[in-house]
């Protein structure tokens, strides 16, 4: 039974225009991004569907279209047959693996005729909708390790599954729902290890040829035991709520290390006394576990022995098992290499694009490096660069204005849900957008690897402008009956 709590009798009363307004707006900027990254010298009409910018405005059409179906449709569909559309995916992103059919090296895409489709970004909001059904169940509890595990499933399958296609920068988008746990009770130390396990990696691998004092000592290996000393260190200090003693451990870590600094000079690394310094350590929580009992100084002492697996397991991995376009890369990313006429190509003339368009930009059309075709994917995945040059550091300051607003407005609707379904649902579709910004437009800059990802409403395509609508307006439908009260 549904009952009407409100004044608002259509969808379309009650819906949210600020976001809808953003929405359109960004669509807006994205066709003009696409005509500038795609338009060649000598063209007549941008609006040809035999043109790349023409094309661009039929998905456009048809994605405002199909955001109008969406919020049509009752919204107690999206909640019933989450599992439903979830396994339909799966089933699709499991068939695409076998697609004959190979685009630059990935098996992601069908082709039906003329039409490309890419399942998984549409993968996206199925797997956002099964994470808010199976979240909001009667009974959940995400510190429950039962609720936990099954939780990481449904988007590790999805995950699998478009790695098996070859298509690893979209596998690596689903990573985003785990801010999702955050916000519903995961335990903020989960989000702190992974944010460790990155700064151990990329200071491992970044300073890892670098040596102190023109010694047998890595640097990268050096700092990287120091700083695991150091979050023991503070993890003991919060979960234990022992200041002393953790005030202890990082006099012992200061210690211990300008200790080592004094054989520096003997014809081995002294990182080996960063490590006897670590087992140590590890002896001494679990010695403080077996006397107190207090279970926080074993989970410590497993999170240390973690990170000293992990950064030497990172290592294997970086130079045994990751392909040499892969390992350059990384390397490019950490300015271990330039390779400006390889790995490094894409986003060097991205930036060359990015700086040349200077405060105000050199208009609509008239970028040098995107005319010319310098930056390679420029109306896909480096589109960012294509605003950078026409409409300068105004207009790229004012596109990301527009998806901070838009994300910081999901956020505010999410947070004004009654129903837990529907909160889940809306903080997995902003942090879906976060991920997609922050990556794309990292990546353009050199500041992240480049994964190929599309950057929100502006990267040209059907089946990213359809999957970002899709997981728009769904959480639109569903933020307009809030007012509805359900028995």
């Amino acid at each position: 039974m549904v009952q009407q709590t409100g004044k608002q009798t259509s969808v379309f009363r009650s819906i949210d225009w600020w976001t809808i307004g953003i929405y359109l707006a960004l669509l807006v900027f994205g066709w003009v991004s696409v005509c500038g990254a795609s338009y060649t010298y000598g063209d007549t009409d941008i609006f040809s569907l035999d043109t790349r910018s023409g094309m661009q405005i039929v998905w456009i059409g048809t994605s405002i279209v199909l955001g109008v179906v969406l919020l049509l449709l009752d919204d107690r569909i999206y909640d019933s047959y989450s599992y439903v559309i979830y396994a339909l995916l799966l089933l699709l992103l499991f068939g695409t693996i076998f697609n004959p059919h190979s685009i630059k090296g990935s098996h992601s895409w069908l082709v039906i005729g003329p039409l490309r489709l890419q399942p998984a970004e549409f993968a996206k909001f199925a797997t956002a909708l099964a994470l808010a059904k199976f979240m909001s169940t009667y009974g959940y509890d995400i510190h429950k390790t039962k609720d936990f595990v099954f939780t990481c499933l449904i988007i590790l399958m999805p995950m699998l599954f478009i790695v098996m296609q070859r298509e690893t920068g979209s596998a690596l988008v689903y990573l985003s729902f785990f801010l999702v746990f955050y916000r519903e009770g995961m335990p903020g130390c989960i989000l702190f290890t992974g944010v460790a396990a990155v700064i151990y990696f990329v200071v491992g691998v970044r300073f890892e040829e670098t040596m102190i004092f023109e010694s047998a000592t890595s640097l990268g290996k050096y700092v990287v035991f120091f700083l695991i000393q150091l979050f023991t260190a503070g993890m003991v200090f919060i979960y234990c709520l022992n200041h002393r003693q953790a005030w202890h451990i990082v006099l012992y870590c200061c210690g211990s290390s300008l200790l080592s600094l004094f054989f520096v000079k003997l014809p081995f690394s002294i990182v080996w006394i960063q490590v006897i310094a670590t087992a140590a350590l590890i002896l001494w929580l679990l010695w403080e576990y077996l006397r107190t009992r207090h279970l926080s100084y074993f989970l410590i002492a497993i999170f240390t022995v973690g990170s000293v697996g992990f950064f030497y397991s990172a290592d294997y991995v970086l130079n045994e098992v990751m392909e040499p376009h892969q390992r350059v890369r990384i390397n490019v990313l950490l300015g271990l290499e330039e390779d400006l006429k390889g790995a490094g190509y894409n986003v060097h003339q991205s930036e060359i694009a990015i700086g040349s368009g200077g405060l105000e930009g050199k208009g609509f059309l008239n970028g040098t490096q995107t005319k010319l075709k310098y930056v390679p994917e420029q109306d896909t995945d480096f589109i960012f660069c294509t605003v950078g040059e026409e409409e300068g550091f105004l207009g790229s300051a004012g596109v990301l204005f527009l998806f901070l607003a838009l994300i910081l407005r999901l956020i505010h609707l999410s947070e004004r849900q009654p129903y837990h379904f529907s909160r889940v649902y809306g903080y997995s579709v902003a942090s879906i957008f976060l991920f997609h910004l922050f990556i794309n437009v990292g990546m353009v800059l050199g500041l992240t690897p480049v994964i190929g990802i599309p950057l929100p409403f502006f990267s040209y395509g059907g089946s990213s402008l359809w999957g970002f609508t899709l997981l728009l307006f769904i959480f639109l439908r569903l933020d307009a009956s809030r007012h509805l009260l359900r028995y």
